[in-house]
């Protein structure tokens, strides 16, 4: 098993630079939850290198209250060194640790040129696209009341679609390898009775760009209460020659290879028999 999805600062909490000791730490907790292979995968908007480039994207957005919201979220984060991370892992990688260097993509709309030349020149291994705003509607950040305001406003159907092109626009772009939580949008719990329409969109999103999907435990910490993909989403992926990595999502230790066992039973029930690990961004199929 892998977990190609960790992070190393929770949000809402400054960012320090990693440790030899810190990456051995996640690399035991994994081994010890059978996961033999991780990936490092903080945030992109977490560094000061993605703060020249693409802050004020929220400025597209009509809406001054949403604009002002994931401002503010931004430049709570928006304060590590992306070189020095970089380097961090890649020491934990010539120290024969077992981890890849990855880096999570978020969507851009109109940005994701500007986003490929940002991390042009980096050896990263992987990199995993995700969205998580809608505009300037950060809608994952559940409990600010903003955000939850527009989860009022909104037509669950709106959002679904809205979510849906962003991701086809981001499968679009080439920029990343694996499509992370690709129904994320489902996390409060609010879903169409019957989201065929969006999960057909998302695996021919998928399967169209090469990329692959990430499953997840992370959807079970959440008001959901179901892994990510759901099911039936993950059926399509199977059916469409999409390949599947697995994750934790962790923010820290204390999730590093969550639910590890029950995500290999989902892949079975799929009729996976592999996962994809990626080395300088080029895949390869290794056991479930």
């Amino acid at each position: 098993m892998l977990d190609y999805h960790l992070h190393l600062w929770p949000h809402g909490t400054a960012a320090s630079q990693p440790t030899l000791d810190e990456l051995a730490a996640y690399c035991e907790s994994a081994a010890a939850a059978g996961v033999g292979e991780i990936a490092l995968t903080e945030h992109l908007f977490r560094f000061a290198q993605a703060d020249h480039a693409l802050a004020g994207f929220w400025d597209d957005d009509p809406d001054p209250a949403l604009r002002r919201q994931l401002a503010g979220y931004w430049n709570e984060h928006a304060h590590a060194d992306l070189d020095a991370y970089v380097d961090a892992v890649l020491e934990a990688k010539a120290a024969g640790l077992p981890v890849v260097l990855g880096l999570e993509v978020d969507y851009y709309a109109g940005r994701m040129d500007n986003v490929a030349a940002l991390l042009d020149g980096y050896p990263f291994d992987v990199l995993l696209g995700s969205v998580h705003w809608i505009g300037a509607w950060g809608f994952d950040q559940l409990g600010d009341p903003v955000v939850d305001a527009e989860w009022d406003a909104r037509s669950i159907e709106s959002v679904w679609d809205a979510y849906t092109s962003a991701l086809e626009e981001l499968s679009a772009s080439g920029v990343c390898d694996v499509l992370a939580h690709p129904d994320l949008v489902k996390l409060s719990g609010r879903r169409p009775d019957v989201p065929d329409e969006w999960y057909d969109r998302m695996a021919e999103a998928a399967a169209s760009s090469g990329m692959a999907a990430e499953v997840s435990s992370a959807g079970w910490r959440k008001p959901v209460d179901e892994a990510y993909p759901a099911p039936a989403l993950l059926a399509r992926f199977r059916k469409a020659g999409v390949p599947a990595t697995t994750a934790s999502d962790s923010h820290g230790l204390g999730d590093v290879a969550s639910r590890s066992a029950d995500l290999r039973a989902m892949l079975a029930e799929a009729g996976y028999e592999t996962l994809t690990a990626f080395r300088a961004r080029t895949p390869s199929q290794v056991p479930v």
